[in-house]
């Protein structure tokens, strides 16, 4: 596919919580990374407004456990509180991704430079993203190395399907809808040998409103052109 990258990321622990596990100040994690986080890793890897990130497919590459820790969380107002988080544990995945510019940014369209974008794109994965990777929450650090989709072997190959019930897909801002609302989207994926296969957002019939939300503001005079940081990327590598 075109702009496409493939990478892998892991870590000691995840954290993708189920928003529904959140009253009381507990934390519970999905089974597997949504959309939006795994959407979340690779904006973290090279993100620009004028490109959109569509999530093609993850893969499962350890075995899914969980392990259960006392945390103390920020009391603000003072007072001595300690909450059960649920945490993935010793977690690796497989991502497959490729980009598109938004078609509700025409603004920038000077910056549709779709050979350029990626081949940025394709060093940052090489060098392990251009900002910090989190797997899910901050807590939870991970690290980025290149890898080839589908290659290696997986804890799940050949395991079957494994229904996972309704999970949230993402969430929908104005910058990418083009709509004053801020929503979230909700589906239903099937673990296939270890493969998850993602619906695009578009495709996603359950939609629920949570605000009123206007897109962002963005300006030649603050947003840096493709053409510009690949020259600056090019003079660090000589430097």
């Amino acid at each position: 596919m075109r702009n496409q990258v493939e990478f892998e990321v892991y870590g000691a622990y995840a954290l993708f919580t189920d928003p529904v596990t959140k009253m009381g100040g507990e934390k519970l994690s999905y089974q597997v990374p949504t959309y939006q986080a795994l959407k979340g890793i690779t904006e973290s890897l090279y993100w620009k407004p004028t490109i959109l990130w569509i999530i093609d497919g993850v893969r499962i590459m350890n075995p899914i456990k969980m392990e259960a820790k006392g945390i103390r969380p920020i009391e603000y107002k003072g007072g001595n509180t300690l909450a059960n988080y649920t945490y993935l544990k010793n977690v690796r995945y497989q991502v497959r991704a490729h980009f598109i510019f938004n078609p509700h940014r025409p603004d920038l369209a000077y910056d549709r430079n779709e050979h350029k974008h990626h081949n940025i794109a394709i060093r940052c994965v090489n060098a392990g993203g251009r900002r910090d990777v989190f797997l899910g929450t901050r807590e939870c650090p991970a690290y980025v190395e290149p890898c080839e989709f589908g290659k290696g072997e997986g804890y799940y190959d050949q395991y079957g399907s494994i229904h996972l019930g309704t999970m949230v897909h993402g969430l929908n801002y104005p910058d990418e809808t083009g709509v004053n609302m801020l929503e979230t989207r909700l589906w239903n994926p099937v673990l296939e040998d270890g493969y998850i296969h993602f619906i695009r957002p578009d495709e996603c019939e359950l939609i629920r409103p949570i605000s009123e939300l206007t897109p962002k503001s963005f300006l030649k005079e603050n947003v840096q052109s493709v053409e510009d940081l690949e020259k600056e990327m090019a003079k660090g590598r000589r430097t």
